[in-house]
């Protein structure tokens, strides 16, 4: 079959939209089918066009087995009147992109951002191509809950676009439990149109290695054993409670916590952290998916947060996932999905949100009892092979494509 993927968000932007999508790509490749991109110039987190890419409209260009179409697009981060333009931009522009692709069997359209079901649905009636959209955000849900976005006309109309697309699009897929049963339980869409279909994880790329040499040096942790973040420092994950734990336990001399990321959140938390005076956290820059391993391979946990806000209580960070396949076991702050997840796959612990001194106890714990956790990471691995390989849940997806089974609910993951 023909696959086009439209997503604003693509490698080599480092996120987990980014990662997640790219394997599902070659995973698709690798099964012979034939795969474009359409997408926008990298720019993310930083809201500025990556070297190699300023001052063009349009490139194109082959990555992971397929051909990428990249247009231009209002580059911007964080919230308001600038982040509206750069979805809208994008949206429009995706329509060249549309254009040079060869005609689909199926259109994947990547949310956010919610206005890319509107080229989506123009291809769709163009060339009788139908659309799948992945809800991976509640959005609008999202930006009204985060004060993103002030009620009023611009709200009431992406929550129109959010219940249009739901019903043009042939199937809809739920990237989490709680994004499941919002969409069919509040939302009114059918539940034969709604595939739970969960971050994923290349368990060949993301898996257990050898202490890596090159980034112990780089790191050089010394004694201290090593809790990696790896992900977006923004400010979703409330990452503030990492660093007031890491000042909490600034005495022990075996912990060091590696924030490894950018985001809109960075500057404010590099910033804390030379305030606080903490010489157990690090900070680097972003890497390649393909590096996360290597990092995994010197840290003994992977940590991920979220703030406290009901919103959410159905998110399912992507880094946590990567974490259990590398063989890690994780130390969640937050509520919800991912604390039911480790209780069940035994593959770590969760604390309150933003509830620094928990973090802290948890910490300590984790250091002083190294083979309860050391199984825990094995049940973490155990688990993701099992159920959140990109192989099983390609699969699976494919099959409800084809007719050949009903759409999954999150009791068949």
């Amino acid at each position: 079959m023909r696959f086009l993927f439209l997503s604003q968000y693509w490698a080599p932007e480092v996120g987990g939209a980014q990662a997640n999508l790219s394997a599902i790509v070659r995973e698709l490749v690798g099964r012979g089918h034939r795969v474009e991109v359409v997408t926008a110039l990298p720019n993310y987190p930083k809201g500025r066009f990556f070297d190699g890419y300023r001052g063009r409209l349009y490139r194109r260009e082959d990555r992971e087995g397929a051909r990428v179409h990249r247009l231009w697009l209002y580059p911007a981060m964080g919230g308001g009147p600038s982040r509206m333009a750069n979805y809208a931009s994008f949206a429009l522009t995706s329509l060249v992109g549309l254009a040079l692709a060869e005609r689909p069997d199926w259109v994947f359209v990547e949310s956010p951002s919610m206005l890319l079901s509107l080229p989506a649905w123009v291809l769709s009636r163009l060339r009788r191509s139908p659309f799948v959209f992945d809800v991976g955000d509640l959005w609008p849900d999202s930006i009204r809950e985060m004060g993103l976005l002030r009620p009023g006309p611009v709200l009431k109309a992406l929550e129109a676009l959010e219940a249009w697309t739901y019903r043009e699009a042939r199937f809809v897929l739920a990237a989490t439990e709680g994004i499941y049963r919002t969409l069919v339980e509040r939302k009114g869409v059918p539940r034969e149109k709604v595939i739970f279909f969960p971050s994923g994880v290349d368990t060949g790329r993301f898996r257990p290695l050898p202490r890596d040499p090159e980034w112990a040096r780089r790191i050089d942790p010394g004694d201290r054993k090593v809790v990696l973040y790896a992900g977006n420092l923004g400010y979703a994950q409330g990452l503030e409670t990492a660093l007031q734990a890491m000042a909490q336990v600034r005495d022990r001399k075996d912990l060091l916590l590696v924030m490894v990321g950018d985001g809109s959140a960075a500057a404010t938390l590099r910033a804390r952290a030379r305030a606080l005076d903490l010489d157990n956290v690090r900070f680097l820059d972003p890497v390649p998916e393909e590096e996360v391993p290597r990092l995994a391979s010197i840290a003994f946990l992977g940590y991920a947060g979220l703030r406290d806000l009901p919103l959410f209580e159905g998110a399912r960070p992507c880094k946590v996932v990567a974490y259990m396949a590398c063989g890690l076991p994780v130390i969640f702050s937050g509520r919800g999905e991912v604390p039911r997840m480790l209780e069940r796959s035994g593959a770590g612990v969760s604390v309150p949100p933003e509830d620094p001194a928990a973090l802290a106890r948890a910490l300590v714990t984790a250091v002083e009892h190294p083979e309860a956790w050391s199984r825990m990471g094995a049940s973490a691995r155990a688990w993701v092979e099992d159920r959140l390989a990109w192989e099983v849940l390609v699969t699976r997806w494919l099959d409800c494509l084809e007719g050949r089974r009903e759409a999954p609910g999150p009791e068949e993951a």
